[in-house]
């Protein structure tokens, strides 16, 4: 009798655990979406300025560093966002065979919030100093709120998208049992928009109304809900 009652309890016991790792509950699996696209107003460009002869007069770096702070102070682009990202220099064998110059060059980076001040500035440096430019790369200055605003959109979409198909049945959306989000935006990579001195030179030129290219982002929410009666 023991022995019976031993066993009795044991799988008693074994289907109460079957039971509590079951999940018999109803449920319905939904995804919602929210996307927005945004203008950057942070843009990275890079600048780098290089000493040239002119005849047998150096242009030096100091004068072309001169131009690009006067033009940068000009424009209105403030002290912090303007900084040297690196320096260099190379024998001047192309000019000079005989006897070389040292020709120095310097790389700065400016922060942006309108290409248009890009152009103004470069209008008003040497452009045989110039030895080329390029966006390195682009953002937008409340990101991280709108991505948090993006993922509640998406969450509540889930979640609207559920309530209608449950309803359609006749039943009651319960809680949320899983929430899964995933960030799918555009990865923001930095465009080319370089300058060759060589190529073309600089003047004043009057604002351009194209706007520069968006961020587009976009949030899904994979959400698992309970039915209910």
């Amino acid at each position: 009798m023991r022995k019976i009652i031993i066993t009795a309890a044991f799988l008693i016991s074994t289907l109460s655990v079957f039971a509590q790792a079951v999940d018999l509950r109803r449920k319905i699996e939904v995804t919602g979406t929210a996307q927005q696209e945004v203008t950057p107003d942070i843009i990275n460009v890079s600048i780098s300025l290089q000493e040239y002869l002119n005849g047998k007069n150096k242009v030096t770096i100091d004068v072309l560093e001169n131009q690009l702070e006067s033009a940068v102070k000009t424009a209105g682009i403030p002290r912090e966002d303007f900084t040297i990202n690196n320096l260099s220099a190379w024998n001047n064998t192309y000019q000079k065979k005989k006897s070389p110059d040292f020709l120095a060059s310097k790389q700065y980076i400016i922060r942006l919030n309108d290409l248009n001040k890009f152009d103004q500035i470069l209008a008003n440096i040497d452009p045989k100093g110039i030895q080329s430019t390029n966006i390195d790369s682009y953002s937008y200055s409340k990101i991280n709120d709108l991505k948090n605003e993006l993922q509640l959109k998406a969450l509540q979409d889930a979640k609207n998208r559920a309530a209608y198909l449950v309803n359609g049945l006749g039943d009651k959306l319960g809680d949320v049992i899983n929430i899964t989000i995933a960030d799918n935006s555009d990865a923001v990579q930095p465009r080319v928009y370089q300058y060759k001195a060589s190529m073309m030179s600089v003047a004043a030129t009057p604002p351009s109304d194209i706007d520069f290219k968006k961020i587009k982002l976009v949030f899904t929410a994979d959400a698992i809900f309970e039915i209910v009666k």
